[in-house]
């Protein structure tokens, strides 16, 4: 008897940096700018923005790969989904201390008396920098 393979999506996640991750998925998750979206084969097509945070990427091996995007575009066809990202860094090459500090200093300047235009910027890296703090405590939960 011939063994069959789970079905498979191919994923590719770029960025204006190059691409940062190409190859076949059975799940992805992403961060779309309305909730979280969870794709599959086969999946219906779809075009939507993504906000700040994690795509993860399940190979078929059951592999996790965790992907911090900036913000972007996702198009998901039948068999492929394909992500633009603003920005992306793949979860183990995030610098966590970095994040830390952009943290903290957003949080700094959210707590002194700033126009809205400061105030505007420092929510945007207030998010940004909390988003890849959750993408390295989803690193740690996978390697744990």
């Amino acid at each position: 008897m011939a063994e069959t393979s789970a079905p498979t999506i191919q994923v590719d996640i770029v960025s204006a940096e190059g691409q940062v991750f190409s190859g076949p998925a059975r799940e992805v998750l992403a961060p779309a700018s309305e909730g979280d979206v969870g794709i599959l084969p086969r999946h219906a097509p779809l075009l939507t923005l993504l906000k700040p945070g994690a795509v993860v990427v399940k190979t078929p091996e059951g592999e996790e790969h965790p992907v911090y995007v900036g913000g972007g575009v996702l198009e998901v066809q039948p068999q492929h989904v394909m992500v633009l990202a603003d920005t992306a860094v793949r979860a183990r090459d995030i610098d966590e201390a970095a994040a830390l500090a952009a943290k903290q200093r957003a949080e700094e300047t959210l707590r002194s008396k700033v126009d809205k235009i400061e105030q505007a910027e420092a929510l945007a890296e207030l998010a940004r920098a909390v988003a890849l703090l959750k993408v390295v405590q989803r690193l740690r939960k996978v390697r744990g």
